[in-house]
This record gives structure tokens, C-alpha cells and sequence, in this order.
């Protein structure tokens, strides 16, 4: 592997070449500036640290750090990792669905934390009436299977009252044109799609899912991982019922 001195050079010279500064940089990704310095004097940053260089600069993880292409990769779908739902910044959840031009998929138990968001509603609204399709799928609060996530979770009843809850914060989507269904099946994840890229919220036994990982994917083919959740997401919708008064 290169000292820590030439394997910073390929990161020196493509911010030189793109007239960008450590703090620009930092700025962007929102890290530290010495977090920064650090990659420069050859420490090797996070893989979405990397990813979101590499598309600043519109090159390649591995032109910036070409020690990397001889390690395994874990799939040229994964665009980024997350510890937590947390943890996924605000103006990703933005830019993903601000992005979408023909579809938008959300597959939940309650998804309060997007129907609490008022930009976001407003944001799933506007791209309804632009002809994006929308879908939202949300848990039916009396199902037997949101009751005993709750219990799991340890929250109990109230996580059928965060479905209701959500219900009515979503509801009036449909005057815009989102279909809204409730389902009644165990979700293994939730799923939030916008086109081509889909975030994965993993759904872990006696852990809230604000509290487990995220993965964002970005479709890679037709029989890609991204292409396995998204038939999840459309066995669910067709045995879905629709959102009634």
C-alpha cells in the first residue's frame, strides 16, 4: 500500500485541477476541514466519504485512490451505508425524491418521521401533480402484525397510534394524486424509492427502525439487488388495501 503521503497525492491533484479548497470540500460533505487535511495527508475516508469526493469531482473512487481497485468491492450498487436512519442527512432524503421524475415508492409500517416534515409533504404533493407516481404503503394499524412489532420494539399500542397518526398527516396526498394503501404484512425493511435509487431501512428485532441501518442503492441491472426490493414493494402493493374514509 502507498505511504500516507502518495496515496493523498491523487486527492491533491483533482482538487487542484477542479479549483477546490479543503474548507469547499468540507462545506460539501459536511465534514470537518481537518477532517479533510486528513485525506489529503493520505488517510483513507469512509466509503461515503469517498463516493460523495468522487462525485464532487466527477471521477472514480479509484482514480483518487487507486490501491483501492485491488480490494473487494461490495457491489457497484451500494452507493452508501448508514449506522442509523438518523444518521441518513436531512438533504439526502431531500435529493433523493426531489430527483424523481417517474416514480416515488415509500413501503412502511408509519413513516411519521417523513409525514411529520411539512417540505417533504409539500415535496410528495408537487411531484404527484407533475405526473411523478406516487405510492405510499403504510401499515394497517389494527393488523395483528403491527402489534406485535410494537411489542418487539417495546412501545406496544403505540405504534398502531403512530400508524394513525401518520394517516392522518398523509391523507391528504390523495388530493393531489398519491395512492396511499395500507397493508398487513411483516416487514422485514422499509423501502424509499425515488426512480433508480432506493433507501433500504433495515428492520432488526427489539430496534426501532430510527435506530437500525440504512443502505442506499442505486440500480445497477435488471436482476440487481435493487430489482429484488422493488418486487417486495409491488407484492405488497397488490395485496394492499386502499386508504378509505
Amino acid at each position: 500500500m502507498p505511504d500516507g503521503r502518495s496515496s493523498g497525492e491523487p486527492l491533491r491533484r483533482a482538487l487542484a485541477g477542479a479549483r477546490l479548497r479543503d474548507i469547499d470540500v468540507a462545506k460539501t460533505l459536511g465534514v470537518d476541514p481537518k477532517t479533510v487535511q486528513r485525506w489529503l495527508g493520505g488517510r483513507l475516508p469512509q466509503p461515503r466519504h469517498r463516493w460523495g469526493l468522487a462525485d464532487l469531482l466527477s471521477l472514480h473512487e479509484y482514480d483518487l485512490w487507486p490501491h483501492l481497485a485491488g480490494v473487494p468491492s461490495i457491489g457497484p450498487e451500494v452507493y452508501a451505508t448508514y449506522p442509523h436512519r438518523g444518521s441518513v442527512p436531512r438533504d439526502v432524503w431531500r435529493q433523493l425524491y426531489h430527483s424523481a421524475e417517474q416514480q416515488i415508492d415509500i413501503l412502511v409500517y408509519s413513516g411519521l418521521f417523513l409525514a411529520e416534515d411539512v417540505e417533504m409533504i409539500r415535496l410528495l404533493g408537487d411531484k404527484a401533480q407533475a405526473g411523478v407516481a406516487v405510492r405510499i404503503i403504510l401499515g394497517d394499524p389494527d393488523s395483528p402484525h403491527v402489534s406485535q412489532r410494537g411489542n418487539d420494539e417495546g412501545i406496544h399500542g403505540a405504534m398502531a397510534a403512530k400508524i394513525r397518526n401518520a394517516i392522518v398527516l398523509y391523507r391528504p396526498l390523495a388530493t393531489s394524486g398519491v395512492q396511499i394503501r395500507l397493508h398487513s404484512t411483516v416487514l422485514y425493511n422499509s423501502i424509499y424509492r425515488a426512480d433508480d435509487e432506493i433507501l433500504i431501512n433495515q428492520h432488526i428485532y427489539g430496534i426501532a427502525a430510527a435506530y437500525a441501518p440504512v443502505l442506499h442503492l442505486r440500480r445497477h441491472g435488471d436482476n440487481d439487488v435493487f430489482s429484488t426490493y422493488v418486487a417486495s414493494f409491488e407484492r405488497v402493493w397488490s395485496s394492499a388495501q386502499p386508504l378509505t374514509d
